[in-house]
């Protein structure tokens, strides 16, 4: 199977060619950071299963890890351990990320308290009407 995706502008492009490995979230707090929400979610993939069509920027996230993202709009793309025969991908960075349901969390104590009630939460519709070239971005 094949899994393509990017950044939210555009500039950064991969494609993954299947089997997958597992796929996951995680609630450490390096994750909550550099994606500005409560955790990540990730599908994983042999490292030589993923092409980049333009490479993503890449900075070291600690001595053990970095993390690949798009230097233009800033969309977080990727997450690897240094050494590692894998590659991370950003679940929501696919362009069907409905295709892949995580499987497992990792550091799940650092969630914070309201992740719980997130189902109860009021919903809202967006409202395009007054801009409907807003709704490009939202690909």
């Amino acid at each position: 199977m094949l899994f393509e995706g990017g950044c939210q502008c555009g500039r950064i492009r991969y494609r993954a060619r299947g089997p997958r490995d597992r796929a996951s979230v995680c609630f450490c707090r390096m994750c909550q950071k550099a994606s500005g929400g409560p955790f990540m979610a990730f599908v994983r993939f042999p490292a030589e299963q993923v092409e980049w069509l333009t490479a993503p920027s890449v900075f070291a996230s600690s001595n053990r890890a970095e993390r690949g993202f798009c230097q233009t709009c800033g969309t977080p793309l990727s997450y690897r351990h240094l050494g590692s025969p894998f590659l991370s991908v950003t679940l929501n960075s696919l362009d069907d990320p409905a295709l892949i349901r995580p499987e497992m969390a990792f550091s799940p104590e650092a969630a914070p308290d309201w992740c719980l009630a997130l189902a109860d939460l009021a919903s809202a519709e967006m409202d395009f009407s007054a801009d409907p070239q807003f709704r490009n971005y939202q690909r």
